[in-house]
């Protein structure tokens, strides 16, 4: 079946909560990195939306997905923003109006398209249990989660939260987070056989930090027998790994002329929640990922998840 053909049968069989962050991206082109003491000139490309559960949420409602989205909006200069653009998506957030402001991220592009992020911190990380007693999750539900609010000082209490729903699967994408959390917290986060979402770098992490083997295929296979839940490794241009007990392989790429890569990951992340969803296997999921992720970074800037029938329209013949 064609990506195409298959896009038609995207629509929930499953429910989505997105658990995380809202925040501020202020995007700007460097000709190379600063190096301390310096002052370089940068090239503002705009002010975006964004943060990893946000972009999820946005690429999901994009698919003509329905998720429920739990991202803490503040009262703030930089949250009223946020949430005046959640506006016109057509989302809203079951955690409006808390105390404080949301956080936001200077990012930084070079001219080969390679992302630099330099984040300040807001409500986004600031989650309590009287926030998540509010979240209705149903049974068989599929919960995204990232590494920045898992490592963060609130880390523990999304764990405990996690631990005490029943029949649901995380969905975990750890980001360059994934070597700051704490080795007690991490087992716990494993013992809830999540689906782990990793990209080349943060994969090669893993492998160190579980003491498995570098090379895809065997650090696929030892990752399912040390711990027995799904992995996908995203190696950009190369495609995506995923392994699974069910199914194991290499999903190839959508070539395409990279302009930048914010928010590539994310892009995955939601295409693959997307297929999962929709009762897709672990290799269809992946596809659509790769699909999206393809998109998002031919186009400039954070805001650029593609609509269904954009994808449709990009690969009818596919």
């Amino acid at each position: 079946m064609t990506l195409a053909q298959q896009l038609t049968t995207l629509g929930n069989q499953r429910p989505i909560t997105v658990v995380g962050a809202a925040v501020i991206d202020v995007i700007a082109d460097a000709y190379a990195l600063p190096w301390r003491g310096c002052d370089i000139e940068l090239q503002q490309q705009g002010v975006n939306i964004g943060g990893c559960a946000l972009n999820i949420a946005v690429a999901l409602k994009r698919l003509g997905m329905q998720a429920s989205n739990a991202l803490p909006l503040g009262q703030g200069v930089w949250a009223e923003i946020i949430r005046n653009n959640l506006s016109r998506e057509g989302l809203v957030s079951c955690l409006d109006d808390v105390q404080g402001d949301n956080g936001w991220c200077l990012a930084l592009v070079e001219p080969d398209g390679e992302r630099t992020f330099m984040s300040f911190s807001g409500v986004e990380n600031l989650w309590n249990p009287d926030w998540l007693a509010q979240l209705t999750v149903a049974p068989h539900s599929l919960i995204s989660l990232s590494g920045y609010q898992l490592s963060s000082p609130c880390g523990e209490v999304l764990v405990s939260w996690l631990e005490s729903l029943t029949g649901v699967t995380p969905f975990i994408d750890f980001g360059p987070r994934i070597a700051d959390i704490p080795d007690a917290l991490m087992q716990r986060i494993m013992a809830c056989k999540p689906i782990i979402s990793l990209n080349r770098q943060e994969a090669e992490i893993a492998a160190a930090r579980f003491n498995l083997p570098m090379e895809p295929r065997q650090l696929g296979s030892a990752w399912l027998e040390t711990f027995a839940t799904p992995l996908i490794v995203r190696h950009d241009k190369e495609g995506a790994w995923y392994f699974s007990q069910q199914e194991q392989g290499l999903v190839a790429p959508f070539p395409v002329v990279v302009a930048d890569t914010i928010g590539a990951g994310d892009s995955h992340a939601g295409g693959t929640l997307a297929g999962l969803a929709s009762g897709w296997t672990l290799s269809e999921s992946v596809r659509l990922g790769n699909a999206v992720a393809s998109w998002v970074v031919a186009h400039r800037g954070g805001d650029c998840s593609p609509t269904r029938d954009e994808l449709l329209l990009a690969h009818k013949d596919v």
